[in-house]
This record gives structure tokens, sequence and C-alpha cells, in this order.
């Protein structure tokens, strides 16, 4: 009896915390047309199509303030202020997400050349791409597009 009781233990712990997990993280799907009256078409082409903006061009690339940058299309919390760094790349750039964010890693083998794409787990918008060439502690190089972001200032 004590194993059975133990196995129902686990058994709901797992179910319990599987349901609070999938809230917090619930997934958001929209239609394209319903991400088209959502977006401004630069947000749309760049989250939507995978497009890229152009270098030094985007609202955060030389951005200073404290607090937190989250997806434009379903708001999920991604950056903080406290990881982004100058890479003089031109595109906002963070060396590691927040913890729990859901940042979801894709191999992109596009326009001949291999990398990691960067998507919002929480919603699929593509976000930018991750290289191996930035600072300590992490060496990581989130290279974000700044029209798939929107800024919270820290309070």
């Amino acid at each position: 009896m004590k194993p059975v009781l133990f196995a129902l233990f686990f058994l709901t712990l797992f179910l319990c915390a599987g349901r609070a997990h999938a809230a917090v993280q619930e997934k958001v799907e929209k239609s394209e047309e319903e991400w088209r009256a959502l977006l401004t078409p630069e947000q749309f082409e760049i989250t939507r199509k995978k497009g890229t903006e152009r270098a030094f061009t985007g609202a955060y690339w030389d951005h200073h303030e404290k607090g937190v940058y989250a997806c434009v299309c379903c708001g999920a919390l991604l950056f903080s202020s406290e990881a982004k760094y100058d890479s003089g790349s031109g595109w906002p750039s963070y060396w590691a997400t927040i913890e729990g964010a859901p940042v979801v890693e894709k191999r992109d083998v596009s326009f001949g050349m291999i990398r990691t794409e960067v998507l919002c787990g929480r919603c699929d918008a593509h976000l930018g791409h991750l290289f191996s060439d930035g600072p300590p502690p992490s060496g990581l190089r989130y290279c974000i597009n700044s029209a798939a972001l929107t800024f919270i200032p820290a309070e």
C-alpha cells in the first residue's frame, strides 16, 4: 500500500507542477491576419517572417535605461538591461536571458550560413540569432532585433 501512496503522491505533484508551468508559459497562437493587425509592418516582417532590421537603426541598439525587454508579440519577459552590452554589431546584444525566459534556440541554415536562431518559445516570434562570441560570464551574444522587443522601464 505504501508504494502505491508514494507513487500517487509524486504523480499528483508532477501533474500539478505541469499545470502551473503550462499556465505560465501558455502558447500564444494567432492567424497571420491577427498578427498583421497587432504589429507594425516592420515588427510583422521581422517576428513572423524571420526578417532582420538593418544594423544601427533599431530603437534599442544604443538604449541604456534600466528595465526589462519583452517579446513585442506576446509580452513574454526575455532579457534584462543588466545583461545588455555594446557588442559593436548595431543590434541589441545580451549575454544571457532572464532566468526562465521562454527563449528557444533552433538551427538556422538560411543564406548559406549555419547559425542559431533565437525564438520566443511562447509565440514563436523570430527574435534574432545567438553567437558564441559574447563576453564573460557566458561567452554568448544574443543578437536581437529591436523590432522584436518592447521595453519595460524599471520602477
